[in-house]
């Protein structure tokens, strides 16, 4: 059975156990015909696959996107291999979680301004949340996005310091930069400080590093531009892993392992 008991964290062995049984990594859920379609978009210049990043020329082979996926995210790397199953290596994302845990073990020392934001809050809400509330006992300024902030048709909102996007009287799934182009451009409109560190997934996360702030993000193995940016140095971390599986819950262990890496279990009661 998975791990659901978020009070202790698991070992490193443990969690990538509880990664390869849940398929947050290891043998995923999507096909590499997905992947490799979404790897040739972003190769051919489709800007909804950039992901609010600036790109240019630079990826437009689609072989160099595939050889960064699987140097950093643990794909196929054989390029013959056009479909069936792919994967997502649990040693990077244990690794890349690790990486992850010093940018906020960093802004908990310098007390940062810091700003969390999901473009799934369906699964991963309750994740940034959790890191949310440990960094602001830890003493960090968790960034309030303006009320009515729209972008998008819909409105950004925010629920236990997490952006995210509304409309329509729900929450939705957006790959889209546009909440967080708003999100930085209305901070900047209402004379606030821009955060120092942003902790996000999707275009929030994108836009946020293009914008040059340091940036952690979540991403899939089909969604590689974030994974680019990491290569690029514009964002800090890229952290692999199937960003929506069966429940929101498989994701309470990674959280666990994160909080304790980072030394924040004193913030969050985790022993």
């Amino acid at each position: 059975m998975p791990i659901f008991a978020a009070a202790v964290a698991p070992t490193r062995a443990e969690l990538i156990d509880h990664l390869v049984r849940t398929r947050i990594a290891g043998d995923v859920a999507t096909p590499r015909e997905n992947n490799l379609s979404h790897y040739r978009k972003l190769a051919n210049g489709d800007r909804h696959y950039w992901l609010g990043l600036e790109l240019g020329d630079r990826w437009a082979d689609e072989q160099d996107v595939l050889a960064v996926m699987a140097e950093r995210c643990g794909v196929v790397d054989d390029p013959d291999h056009r479909s069936g199953q792919d994967t997502i290596d649990p040693e990077m994302t244990v690794g890349a979680l690790d990486r992850a845990a010093a940018e906020l073990r960093k802004a908990a020392e310098g007390q940062r301004r810091v700003l969390f934001a999901t473009g799934h809050p369906g699964a991963l809400l309750d994740m940034h949340g959790a890191l949310a509330r440990a960094l602001r006992v830890a003493g960090c300024e968790i960034v309030r996005v303006p009320l009515g902030t729209y972008a998008d048709e819909g409105v950004i909102v925010q629920f236990g310091g997490v952006a995210t996007y509304e409309r329509g009287a729900s929450l939705w799934h957006t790959h889209s930069p546009e909440p967080m182009t708003q999100t930085l451009n209305a901070l900047q409109l209402a004379g606030e400080a821009l955060p120092e560190l942003v902790v996000a997934d999707h275009g929030w996360a994108g836009c946020a590093g293009q914008r040059g702030i340091d940036t952690v993000g979540f991403a899939d193995c089909n969604d590689p531009a974030l994974f680019l940016g990491e290569a690029e140095d514009t964002l800090e971390v890229t952290v692999p892993l199937d960003d929506h599986v069966a429940d929101p819950r498989f994701y309470e262990p990674m959280t666990a392992y994160l909080l304790t890496a980072a030394g924040l279990t004193g913030a969050t009661g985790l022993a």
